[in-house]
Protein backbone atom coordinates (compact mmCIF):
# COMPACT_ATOMS: atom_id res chain seq x y z
CA UNK A 1 0.00 0.00 0.00
CA UNK A 2 1.62 3.42 -0.94
CA UNK A 3 1.48 6.35 0.78
CA UNK A 4 -1.56 8.14 -0.64
CA UNK A 5 -3.68 5.06 -0.10
CA UNK A 6 -3.00 5.42 4.11
CA UNK A 7 -3.23 8.94 4.32
CA UNK A 8 -6.67 8.53 2.69
CA UNK A 9 -7.42 5.55 5.11
CA UNK A 10 -6.29 7.80 8.47
CA UNK A 11 -8.18 10.85 7.13
CA UNK A 12 -11.55 8.53 6.69
CA UNK A 13 -10.77 7.27 9.98
CA UNK A 14 -10.61 10.48 11.90
CA UNK A 15 -13.69 11.58 9.95
CA UNK A 16 -15.82 8.61 11.07
CA UNK A 17 -14.01 9.04 14.57
CA UNK A 18 -15.15 12.95 14.65
CA UNK A 19 -18.76 12.24 13.35
CA UNK A 20 -18.92 9.65 15.97
CA UNK A 21 -17.88 12.15 18.86
CA UNK A 22 -20.18 14.50 17.17
CA UNK A 23 -23.53 11.95 17.22
CA UNK A 24 -21.95 11.09 21.07
CA UNK A 25 -22.22 15.09 22.11
CA UNK A 26 -25.24 15.54 20.46
CA UNK A 27 -26.95 12.37 21.96
CA UNK A 28 -25.45 13.91 25.37
CA UNK A 29 -27.08 17.42 25.11
CA UNK A 30 -30.22 15.89 24.09
CA UNK A 31 -30.50 13.81 27.46
CA UNK A 32 -29.47 16.78 29.66
CA UNK A 33 -32.10 18.29 28.07
CA UNK A 34 -34.79 15.85 28.21
CA UNK A 35 -33.44 15.33 32.13
CA UNK A 36 -34.31 18.83 32.33
CA UNK A 37 -36.99 19.33 30.93
CA UNK A 38 -37.74 16.49 33.40
CA UNK A 39 -36.75 18.01 36.64
CA UNK A 40 -37.88 21.43 35.50
CA UNK A 41 -41.85 19.87 34.91
CA UNK A 42 -41.28 17.67 38.59
CA UNK A 43 -40.26 21.38 40.03
CA UNK A 44 -43.28 22.69 38.72
CA UNK A 45 -45.83 19.78 39.46
CA UNK A 46 -44.35 19.76 43.05
CA UNK A 47 -44.53 23.86 43.46
CA UNK A 48 -48.24 23.60 42.23
CA UNK A 49 -49.04 20.68 44.47
CA UNK A 50 -47.44 22.77 47.09
CA UNK A 51 -49.09 25.74 46.09
CA UNK A 52 -52.74 24.33 45.69
CA UNK A 53 -52.01 21.63 48.30
CA UNK A 54 -48.77 20.89 50.26
CA UNK A 55 -49.47 23.83 52.03
CA UNK A 56 -52.21 23.16 53.42
CA UNK A 57 -51.94 20.34 55.45
CA UNK A 58 -48.60 19.15 57.43
CA UNK A 59 -47.97 15.63 58.12
CA UNK A 60 -45.43 13.33 60.27
CA UNK A 61 -44.93 9.68 60.81
CA UNK A 62 -43.81 10.15 64.29
CA UNK A 63 -47.05 9.34 65.82
CA UNK A 64 -48.22 6.61 67.80
CA UNK A 65 -51.53 5.16 69.72
CA UNK A 66 -52.17 6.20 73.26
CA UNK A 67 -54.83 5.61 75.71
CA UNK A 68 -55.89 6.16 79.08
CA UNK A 69 -54.69 3.03 80.78
CA UNK A 70 -56.87 2.17 83.88
CA UNK A 71 -54.39 0.76 86.99
CA UNK A 72 -56.06 -1.49 89.08
CA UNK A 73 -55.54 -1.89 92.79
CA UNK A 74 -57.40 -3.46 95.45
CA UNK A 75 -58.82 -0.79 97.81
CA UNK A 76 -58.09 -3.25 100.76
CA UNK A 77 -55.65 -5.65 101.71
CA UNK A 78 -56.06 -9.42 101.27
CA UNK A 79 -55.35 -13.03 100.35
CA UNK A 80 -55.99 -13.91 96.72
CA UNK A 81 -58.72 -16.46 96.29
CA UNK A 82 -59.55 -16.36 92.60
CA UNK A 83 -58.05 -14.57 89.62
CA UNK A 84 -60.45 -14.99 87.01
CA UNK A 85 -58.73 -13.17 84.02
CA UNK A 86 -55.28 -13.41 81.98
CA UNK A 87 -53.47 -11.08 79.79
CA UNK A 88 -54.44 -9.99 76.60
CA UNK A 89 -58.36 -11.08 77.70
CA UNK A 90 -61.06 -9.18 76.57
CA UNK A 91 -63.30 -7.50 79.43
CA UNK A 92 -66.36 -5.55 79.71
CA UNK A 93 -66.94 -2.54 82.56
CA UNK A 94 -68.03 -4.53 85.72
CA UNK A 95 -66.74 -7.52 84.83
CA UNK A 96 -64.92 -9.08 87.74
CA UNK A 97 -61.00 -9.86 87.86
CA UNK A 98 -60.09 -11.45 91.13
CA UNK A 99 -61.28 -11.84 94.33
CA UNK A 100 -59.75 -11.25 97.74
CA UNK A 101 -60.75 -13.37 101.16
CA UNK A 102 -63.57 -11.71 102.31
CA UNK A 103 -63.56 -13.37 106.03
CA UNK A 104 -62.34 -10.48 107.94
CA UNK A 105 -64.34 -7.75 106.13
CA UNK A 106 -66.76 -10.19 107.44
CA UNK A 107 -66.17 -10.27 111.03
CA UNK A 108 -65.88 -6.50 111.09
CA UNK A 109 -69.51 -6.34 109.29
CA UNK A 110 -70.74 -8.60 112.52
CA UNK A 111 -69.07 -6.20 114.66
CA UNK A 112 -70.74 -3.13 113.22
CA UNK A 113 -73.66 -4.26 113.14
CA UNK A 114 -73.91 -5.44 116.80
CA UNK A 115 -71.99 -1.88 117.71
CA UNK A 116 -75.20 -0.19 115.31
CA UNK A 117 -77.72 -2.58 117.75
CA UNK A 118 -76.19 -1.21 120.85
CA UNK A 119 -75.94 2.48 120.34
CA UNK A 120 -79.90 1.93 119.19
CA UNK A 121 -80.36 0.09 122.31
CA UNK A 122 -78.33 3.24 124.79
CA UNK A 123 -80.54 6.11 122.79
CA UNK A 124 -83.89 4.04 123.79
CA UNK A 125 -82.50 3.41 127.42
CA UNK A 126 -81.80 7.42 127.35
CA UNK A 127 -85.24 8.23 126.31
CA UNK A 128 -86.80 6.02 128.58
CA UNK A 129 -84.71 7.50 131.22
CA UNK A 130 -85.22 10.88 130.81
CA UNK A 131 -88.98 9.57 131.22
CA UNK A 132 -87.85 7.97 134.83
CA UNK A 133 -86.21 11.60 135.51
CA UNK A 134 -89.33 13.75 134.89
CA UNK A 135 -91.38 11.62 137.17
CA UNK A 136 -88.53 12.00 140.21
CA UNK A 137 -89.06 15.74 139.32
CA UNK A 138 -92.76 15.85 139.63
CA UNK A 139 -92.06 13.45 143.09
CA UNK A 140 -89.86 15.48 144.55
CA UNK A 141 -92.33 18.45 143.88
CA UNK A 142 -94.51 16.33 145.75
CA UNK A 143 -92.46 15.57 148.38
CA UNK A 144 -91.14 19.35 148.98
CA UNK A 145 -95.25 20.14 149.73
CA UNK A 146 -95.46 17.10 152.07
CA UNK A 147 -92.30 18.34 153.35
CA UNK A 148 -94.05 22.02 153.68
CA UNK A 149 -97.02 20.68 155.59
CA UNK A 150 -94.98 18.93 158.00
CA UNK A 151 -93.31 22.18 158.75
CA UNK A 152 -97.09 23.96 158.96
CA UNK A 153 -97.99 21.27 161.68
CA UNK A 154 -94.40 21.35 163.55
CA UNK A 155 -95.74 25.44 163.45
CA UNK A 156 -98.79 24.51 164.98
CA UNK A 157 -97.59 22.34 167.32
CA UNK A 158 -94.35 24.55 168.14
CA UNK A 159 -96.76 27.55 168.85
CA UNK A 160 -99.24 25.48 171.08
CA UNK A 161 -96.54 23.79 173.06
CA UNK A 162 -95.31 27.71 173.47
CA UNK A 163 -98.63 29.10 174.35
CA UNK A 164 -98.78 26.10 176.96
CA UNK A 165 -95.49 26.61 178.46
CA UNK A 166 -96.17 30.62 178.79
CA UNK A 167 -99.32 30.26 180.44
CA UNK A 168 -97.92 27.31 182.92
CA UNK A 169 -95.03 29.69 183.32
CA UNK A 170 -97.28 32.58 184.66
CA UNK A 171 -99.53 29.60 186.95
CA UNK A 172 -96.15 28.76 188.46
CA UNK A 173 -95.67 31.70 190.15
CA UNK A 174 -98.61 31.66 191.90
CA UNK A 175 -98.73 28.20 193.11
CA UNK A 176 -101.68 26.75 190.38
CA UNK A 177 -99.26 24.66 188.55
CA UNK A 178 -96.74 22.15 189.82
CA UNK A 179 -93.26 22.20 189.01
CA UNK A 180 -93.66 19.14 187.16
CA UNK A 181 -96.70 20.55 184.98
CA UNK A 182 -93.88 23.09 184.31
CA UNK A 183 -91.36 20.73 183.24
CA UNK A 184 -93.05 19.16 181.07
CA UNK A 185 -94.59 22.21 179.17
CA UNK A 186 -90.91 23.24 178.71
CA UNK A 187 -89.97 19.75 177.50
CA UNK A 188 -93.01 19.65 175.50
CA UNK A 189 -92.09 22.98 173.55
CA UNK A 190 -88.13 22.08 172.92
CA UNK A 191 -89.98 18.86 171.26
CA UNK A 192 -92.08 21.00 169.21
CA UNK A 193 -88.96 23.68 168.33
CA UNK A 194 -86.77 20.68 167.40
CA UNK A 195 -90.03 19.33 165.09
CA UNK A 196 -90.16 22.70 163.79
CA UNK A 197 -86.21 22.62 163.13
CA UNK A 198 -86.39 19.34 161.66
CA UNK A 199 -90.10 20.25 158.83
CA UNK A 200 -88.03 23.14 157.73
CA UNK A 201 -84.47 20.86 157.12
CA UNK A 202 -86.87 18.30 155.31
CA UNK A 203 -88.68 21.41 152.86
CA UNK A 204 -84.37 22.36 152.54
CA UNK A 205 -83.78 18.49 151.40
CA UNK A 206 -86.53 18.15 149.07
CA UNK A 207 -86.03 21.33 147.30
CA UNK A 208 -82.55 19.79 146.75
CA UNK A 209 -83.19 16.75 145.53
CA UNK A 210 -85.83 18.08 143.24
CA UNK A 211 -82.63 20.61 141.72
CA UNK A 212 -80.20 17.33 141.81
CA UNK A 213 -83.77 15.99 139.36
CA UNK A 214 -84.03 18.41 137.29
CA UNK A 215 -80.28 18.99 136.61
CA UNK A 216 -80.26 14.85 135.97
CA UNK A 217 -83.26 15.65 133.75
CA UNK A 218 -81.47 18.52 131.89
CA UNK A 219 -78.54 16.42 131.41
CA UNK A 220 -80.06 13.12 130.04
CA UNK A 221 -82.42 15.47 127.76
CA UNK A 222 -79.42 17.08 126.19
CA UNK A 223 -78.18 13.97 124.92
CA UNK A 224 -81.43 13.14 123.04
CA UNK A 225 -82.69 16.97 122.18
CA UNK A 226 -83.56 17.57 118.66
CA UNK A 227 -83.02 13.94 117.67
CA UNK A 228 -84.41 10.50 116.71
CA UNK A 229 -83.05 6.97 116.85
CA UNK A 230 -82.00 7.89 113.41
CA UNK A 231 -80.97 10.97 114.01
CA UNK A 232 -78.78 10.47 117.12
CA UNK A 233 -75.19 10.83 116.53
CA UNK A 234 -73.57 7.47 118.37
CA UNK A 235 -76.60 5.45 115.93
CA UNK A 236 -75.38 7.57 113.23
CA UNK A 237 -71.41 6.61 113.87
CA UNK A 238 -72.36 3.44 114.36
CA UNK A 239 -74.19 3.03 111.23
CA UNK A 240 -71.17 4.95 109.00
CA UNK A 241 -68.87 2.02 110.72
CA UNK A 242 -71.06 -0.64 108.83
CA UNK A 243 -71.20 0.87 105.70
CA UNK A 244 -67.62 1.14 106.00
CA UNK A 245 -67.38 -2.73 106.61
CA UNK A 246 -69.62 -3.20 104.19
CA UNK A 247 -68.12 -1.47 101.74
CA UNK A 248 -64.68 -3.18 102.59
CA UNK A 249 -66.15 -6.50 101.92
CA UNK A 250 -68.02 -5.07 98.19
CA UNK A 251 -64.14 -4.49 97.66
CA UNK A 252 -63.19 -7.64 98.22
CA UNK A 253 -64.32 -8.46 94.85
CA UNK A 254 -62.39 -6.08 92.29
CA UNK A 255 -64.25 -5.76 89.19
CA UNK A 256 -63.04 -3.70 85.65
CA UNK A 257 -63.86 -0.11 85.58
CA UNK A 258 -64.25 -0.18 82.00
CA UNK A 259 -63.77 -1.83 78.65
CA UNK A 260 -60.62 -2.86 76.97
CA UNK A 261 -57.38 -5.62 76.76
CA UNK A 262 -56.06 -7.09 80.03
CA UNK A 263 -52.22 -6.43 80.06
CA UNK A 264 -49.61 -6.76 82.55
CA UNK A 265 -51.32 -8.99 85.05
CA UNK A 266 -49.23 -9.51 88.25
CA UNK A 267 -51.32 -11.41 90.79
CA UNK A 268 -51.22 -15.09 91.46
CA UNK A 269 -53.71 -17.14 93.16
CA UNK A 270 -52.64 -17.14 96.74
CA UNK A 271 -50.70 -13.78 96.89
CA UNK A 272 -51.34 -11.45 99.56
CA UNK A 273 -51.90 -8.97 98.37
CA UNK A 274 -51.43 -4.83 100.03
CA UNK A 275 -53.89 -1.95 99.36
CA UNK A 276 -52.82 0.34 96.10
CA UNK A 277 -50.18 -2.47 94.82
CA UNK A 278 -50.42 -2.30 91.39
CA UNK A 279 -51.87 -6.01 89.97
CA UNK A 280 -52.85 -5.26 86.27
CA UNK A 281 -53.85 -3.02 83.92
CA UNK A 282 -56.57 -2.50 81.35
CA UNK A 283 -55.87 -0.86 78.35
CA UNK A 284 -59.24 0.72 75.97
CA UNK A 285 -59.51 -0.26 72.64
CA UNK A 286 -62.71 1.92 71.80
CA UNK A 287 -61.31 5.30 73.58
CA UNK A 288 -58.03 5.92 72.35
CA UNK A 289 -56.01 8.22 71.04
CA UNK A 290 -53.09 9.69 68.77
CA UNK A 291 -50.45 11.66 69.82
CA UNK A 292 -48.20 12.85 66.83
CA UNK A 293 -44.62 14.38 67.63
CA UNK A 294 -44.62 17.46 64.96
CA UNK A 295 -41.59 19.77 64.26
CA UNK A 296 -41.93 23.06 66.00
CA UNK A 297 -41.82 24.44 62.46
CA UNK A 298 -44.74 22.50 61.44
CA UNK A 299 -47.21 24.32 64.17
CA UNK A 300 -47.64 27.30 63.57
CA UNK A 301 -50.60 27.45 61.83
CA UNK A 302 -52.13 24.05 63.43
CA UNK A 303 -54.98 25.07 66.00
CA UNK A 304 -57.44 22.81 68.15
CA UNK A 305 -59.83 21.75 66.01
CA UNK A 306 -58.75 20.97 62.82
CA UNK A 307 -59.56 17.68 60.97
CA UNK A 308 -57.18 15.40 60.80
CA UNK A 309 -56.53 12.06 59.04
CA UNK A 310 -54.88 9.33 60.45
CA UNK A 311 -53.28 6.07 59.42
CA UNK A 312 -51.80 3.03 61.09
CA UNK A 313 -49.38 0.40 59.99
CA UNK A 314 -51.14 -2.20 61.79
CA UNK A 315 -54.02 -1.72 58.95
CA UNK A 316 -51.86 0.30 55.70
CA UNK A 317 -53.71 2.81 53.66
CA UNK A 318 -56.62 1.26 53.26
CA UNK A 319 -58.03 2.16 56.90
CA UNK A 320 -58.01 6.05 57.19
CA UNK A 321 -59.23 7.42 60.42
CA UNK A 322 -60.61 10.38 60.56
CA UNK A 323 -60.47 12.79 64.01
CA UNK A 324 -59.58 16.29 65.14
CA UNK A 325 -56.61 18.37 66.55
CA UNK A 326 -57.39 17.93 70.66
CA UNK A 327 -54.60 19.98 71.86
CA UNK A 328 -50.95 21.00 71.86
CA UNK A 329 -48.53 19.91 74.33
CA UNK A 330 -46.97 22.46 76.63
CA UNK A 331 -43.67 21.38 76.54
CA UNK A 332 -41.42 19.78 73.85
CA UNK A 333 -40.08 15.89 74.89
CA UNK A 334 -36.56 17.28 75.75
CA UNK A 335 -37.48 19.84 77.76
CA UNK A 336 -40.21 17.42 79.67
CA UNK A 337 -37.24 14.26 79.98
CA UNK A 338 -36.52 13.06 83.80
CA UNK A 339 -33.30 14.90 83.01
CA UNK A 340 -33.44 18.05 80.71
CA UNK A 341 -30.55 18.87 78.19
CA UNK A 342 -28.43 21.17 79.30
CA UNK A 343 -27.84 23.65 76.35
CA UNK A 344 -25.19 26.38 77.83
CA UNK A 345 -22.04 24.51 76.89
CA UNK A 346 -19.67 25.51 74.13
CA UNK A 347 -20.33 22.23 71.90
CA UNK A 348 -24.45 22.98 71.84
CA UNK A 349 -25.83 21.81 68.40
CA UNK A 350 -29.43 23.15 67.39
CA UNK A 351 -32.11 20.07 67.26
CA UNK A 352 -35.20 20.67 66.02
CA UNK A 353 -37.72 20.08 68.58
CA UNK A 354 -40.89 18.51 68.55
CA UNK A 355 -44.00 18.95 70.19
CA UNK A 356 -46.51 16.63 70.66
CA UNK A 357 -50.22 17.00 69.25
CA UNK A 358 -53.66 15.10 70.49
CA UNK A 359 -55.62 14.14 67.96
CA UNK A 360 -58.97 12.74 68.91
CA UNK A 361 -60.12 10.03 66.68
CA UNK A 362 -64.03 9.18 65.50
CA UNK A 363 -64.96 6.27 67.84
CA UNK A 364 -67.38 4.71 65.56
CA UNK A 365 -64.14 4.02 63.10
CA UNK A 366 -62.56 2.87 66.46
CA UNK A 367 -64.82 0.41 66.46
CA UNK A 368 -64.47 -0.63 63.24
CA UNK A 369 -60.59 -1.13 63.37
CA UNK A 370 -59.65 -1.11 67.12
CA UNK A 371 -56.38 0.00 67.63
CA UNK A 372 -53.75 -1.35 70.45
CA UNK A 373 -51.47 0.83 72.64
CA UNK A 374 -48.09 2.09 70.74
CA UNK A 375 -48.72 1.34 67.45
CA UNK A 376 -47.30 3.38 64.62
CA UNK A 377 -49.21 5.88 62.85
CA UNK A 378 -48.81 8.50 60.28
CA UNK A 379 -50.47 11.75 60.84
CA UNK A 380 -51.91 14.45 58.44
CA UNK A 381 -53.42 17.56 59.88
CA UNK A 382 -55.75 20.16 57.66
CA UNK A 383 -54.48 23.54 58.47
CA UNK A 384 -57.09 24.94 56.34
CA UNK A 385 -59.82 23.34 58.17
CA UNK A 386 -61.29 24.94 61.88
Amino acid sequence: MNDAAIDSALLSAEAEAAETRARQSHTRRTWLTRLGLIVLVAGLIYAAWYYLIGQNSVSTDNAYVGAEIAQITPLVAGAVIEVTVKDTQVVKAGDVLLRLDPANAAIAIAQAQADLAAARRKFRQAVAGNDALAAQVTSRTAMIAAARAQQAAAQAEFEKAAVDASRRQRLAASGAVSGEELTSARRALASARAALASASAGIAQAESNRVSAKGELAASAALTSGSTEATDPAVMAAMAKLQSAQLDYERTTIRAPIAGIITRRQVQLGQRVTQGQPVMNIVPTTQVYIDANFKERQLRGVRPGMPATVTADLYGSSVVYHGKVAGIGGGTGASMAMIPAQNATGNWIKVVQRLPVRIELDPKELAAHPLRLGLSTEVEIDITGH
